[in-house]
């Protein structure tokens, strides 16, 4: 029997496809995010790594630089680890109709390799409880791109769905946010934007972000009934990063 040599923890989450009440779905907690410099700093400190972490991560970006060029260029990318390659998403109506960035969109999909596939049966799960649905931000989908959890694209159409979404209650804080990861900065949605307000689903109109790294927030008072709201406002906050390019 192969040895476990991982393990990763998860709550449960009511399935909100299913009208069965006692249906969940499992979420890896995630206890924070890993950079490039974080990884090698790691590898070098586990003995794994027979090099120095600065030295390291210089040449992974110089790699990372590369794929990205050579993406760029219509070549796929296979590190064994991930595979790589880039889309073209929209209708296209004829044949004779070219690439128009106001109904496509490119971009670049990543997939797991056969390496990291290998690693699976060397993962335990350990399923901690029912985690805390009073308001959660389960996946943010960019309508224009198809990205999922990963790109957002300025006065564009975002789908946010998760669990006691809906924006509910006076409290000025009330709202969604974008937070830059850099700057701090934050953007609030302004509500003639909010294109869909229901429990498990918004529909938001990205505002004019510029380009960078950013937290989604979400804070609201709604309780889950139509004839209370809470007192002071809850706040989820999107475990991944969102990226204007």
């Amino acid at each position: 029997m192969t040895d476990i040599l991982h393990k990763v923890k998860a709550n449960l989450y009511p399935n909100l496809l299913t009208d069965d009440p006692n249906d969940y779905i499992a979420r890896v907690i995630s206890e924070r995010t890993l950079n490039v410099k974080d990884i090698c700093k790691v590898a070098v400190s586990r003995g794994g790594a027979a090099t120095t972490a600065e030295a390291m991560e210089h040449n992974v970006n110089l790699f990372m630089k590369e794929m990205g060029y050579q993406l760029s260029d219509g070549y796929s990318i296979n590190t064994g680890y991930f595979t790589a390659n880039t889309l073209i998403r929209g209708v296209f109506n004829s044949p004779a109709e070219t690439f128009n960035t106001d109904k496509h969109a490119i971009l670049y999909q990543f997939n797991q390799g056969d390496l990291l596939r290998k690693e699976l049966v060397n993962i335990s799960v350990e399923i901690t409880g029912i985690g805390d649905s009073s308001i959660n931000i389960a996946e943010v989908l960019d309508v224009k791109t198809g990205s999922v959890n990963d790109l957002l694209t300025p006065n564009r159409n975002l789908r946010i769905k998760g669990f006691k979404l809906k924006l509910v209650g006076e409290n000025p804080a009330v709202g969604v946010y974008f937070i830059h990861q850099t700057t701090h900065e934050r953007t609030k949605v302004e509500a003639s934007e909010i294109v869909t307000n229901n429990p498990a689903e918004l529909m938001i109109v990205t505002p004019l972000l510029a380009a960078g790294t950013y937290s989604l927030e979400v804070a609201s008072q709604f309780s889950g009934s139509s004839s209370s709201v809470l007192k002071e406002p809850r706040t989820s906050v999107f475990d991944k990063v969102l990226t204007v390019q």
